[in-house]
């Protein structure tokens, strides 16, 4: 089975991390999603940066902070999500958009309203002290 390949935009502010959840589902992720075609990570994090928040990523102050990977929430066993999440500044002002039902920032106590990869990021972020 194929791994998804994800771009994930890691923004903490005050010791909380901006997730997102999708209409129709409960559980918050990371807002990004899949490249398209030749699309490189700054690239294709950028467009659905813009397509989910409304917002624009600023690409010089674009840096990758790290890979994660997980089983997938909702698909068959073994189907794992491989995260690799960015820290950017952006421009704009954040707005749910696209399939965004809801965008919120999240503490570390929140925890268990996040997907399996999430979860895994939050808990290496508590563990540096990040949140």
């Amino acid at each position: 089975m194929k791994n998804i390949d994800k771009l994930a935009w890691l923004r903490i502010e005050n010791k909380r991390v901006l997730c997102v959840r999708s209409h129709g589902k409960s559980l918050f992720y990371m807002p990004g999603g899949k490249r398209e075609g030749a699309e490189t990570d700054e690239q294709a994090l950028r467009r659905e940066i813009s397509e989910e928040l409304s917002v624009t990523l600023n690409d010089s102050s674009m840096v990758y902070y790290d890979q994660i990977a997980a089983q997938a929430d909702g698909k068959p066993e073994g189907v794992m999500v491989v995260m690799r999440c960015y820290y950017a500044d952006y421009t704009g002002e954040l707005a749910e958009n696209a399939e965004i039902a809801e965008a919120v920032w999240l503490s570390y106590e929140e925890i268990d309203k996040c997907s399996k990869a999430l979860r895994i990021l939050f808990e290496q972020l508590h563990h540096q002290g990040l949140i």
